[in-house]
C-alpha cells in the first residue's frame, strides 16, 4: 500500500477513487485527523506510475466530466458511500520509512524491551557514551548511546519524530544522507552532553533535533530538494528545547538537543552550498 497525498475534500477524493476504480485500480481514502484524508493505492505497485499520472491530471482539472461520469457509474456498485477503513499499521509505517529508518526503530525497540526484562544496567554499561579513556577506542559507544531510552514516553516521543523526519529524508534524499545525519548528530550531541554533564544519558532526541534542524534549513536554503518542516512544528520543538533548560522537574539532555540542532543546521548549510557549487 502506497500513500499518494492528503486532501481536505473527501467528496473530490471519492470522484478520483471512482474514476480509478473504473480502470480496475483500487484506491482507498483514510482519515488522518484535522480534517485531512489520505489517498492510498491498494493495487499492485506496478500501477503506481499510472496512478500518479492520473492524480496529477485530476488535480489540474478536478471538474472534468470524466470524473463525474465515473462517480455515477460506480454509485450502484459501491456497497457503502464515504466509509473509510483504517490501513494496516505496519504498511503505514513502511510507506513512510526506508530501510535505515526502520532499522534504527527496531534497534531502539529491541534494546528498550531488553532493558525492561532486567538487563537495563548491563545494556547501559555496554552502550553508553565513552566515559573513560579505555572506552574511547570502543568506537560503537560514540553512536550507540542514541539507541538507549529510559521510559515509554521517552522512546515513543523519539521514535515518532525519527519516523516522521528521518523517513522523509531517507525517502527523498536516500539512505546515505540519513546515515550521515545519524552518525554526525549522535557524535556531536553526545560530545556536547558529555562535556556538560558526563556520560549518564541516552536517547535519540539529539539526532531528532538534528533532523529538525536539517529539514528546517534545507527547506529554506535548497527547497528544490523537497524536504521541509512546517513552522508550527519548528516552533513547538524550539519551545520544548527552551523549556528543557528552565524546568526543574525532568532530567533532560538539553545540551544534546542543542548540539544536535546545530549539527543538522550546519549539514544543511553545507549541502546547500555544495549543490550550488
Amino acid at each position: 500500500m502506497q500513500r499518494l497525498m492528503a486532501l481536505s475534500n473527501p467528496r473530490a477524493g471519492q470522484a478520483f477513487i471512482d474514476y480509478m476504480a473504473s480502470r480496475q485500480i483500487d484506491i482507498r481514502m483514510m482519515p488522518e485527523g484535522e480534517g485531512q484524508f489520505a489517498l492510498w493505492v491498494v493495487s499492485d505497485d506496478a500501477y503506481l506510475l499510472e496512478v500518479e499520472s492520473e492524480l496529477q491530471a485530476f488535480l489540474n482539472n478536478p471538474n472534468d466530466t470524466k470524473y463525474q461520469s465515473a462517480s455515477w457509474e460506480m454509485a450502484d456498485t459501491r456497497t457503502a458511500k464515504f466509509t473509510y477503513g483504517s490501513p494496516n499499521l505496519l504498511k503505514m509505517i513502511k510507506a513512510k520509512a526506508g530501510a535505515f529508518t526502520l532499522l534504527v526503530m527496531v534497534a531502539c525497540i529491541v534494546i528498550f524491551a531488553l532493558q525492561q526484562l532486567g538487563w537495563n544496567n548491563s545494556i547501559f554499561q555496554a552502550l553508553h557514551f565513552p566515559a573513560y579513556q579505555g572506552q574511547s577506542i570502543e568506537v560503537w559507544r560514540w553512536f550507540s548511546h542514541a539507541l538507549l531510552h529510559f521510559s515509554a514516553t521517552h522512546i515513543i516521543f523519539n521514535l515518532l519524530w525519527w519516523w516522521q523526519l528521518g523517513g522523509d529524508i531517507e525517502l527523498r534524499l536516500g539512505k546515505t544522507k540519513l546515515v550521515q545525519l545519524f552518525l554526525f548528530s549522535a557524535l556531536f550531541s553526545g560530545l556536547g552532553q558529555f562535556w556538560i554533564e558526563g556520560a549518564n544519558f541516552g536517547g535519540l532526541s539529539g539526532v531528532v533535533y538534528a533532523l529538525l534542524g536539517y529539514s528546517w534549513f534545507i527547506g529554506w536554503l535548497a527547497p528544490e530538494k523537497g524536504i521541509s518542516v512546517s513552522k508550527p512544528i519548528v516552533g513547538f520543538m524550539l519551545v520544548w528545547l527552551v523549556l528543557g533548560y528552565v524546568q526543574p522537574f525532568m532530567a533532560i539532555a538539553n545540551t544534546a538537543h542543542l548540539a544536535g540542532l546545530i549539527t543538522g543546521c550546519v549539514i544543511a548549510f553545507v549541502d546547500s552550498k555544495l549543490k550550488k557549487a
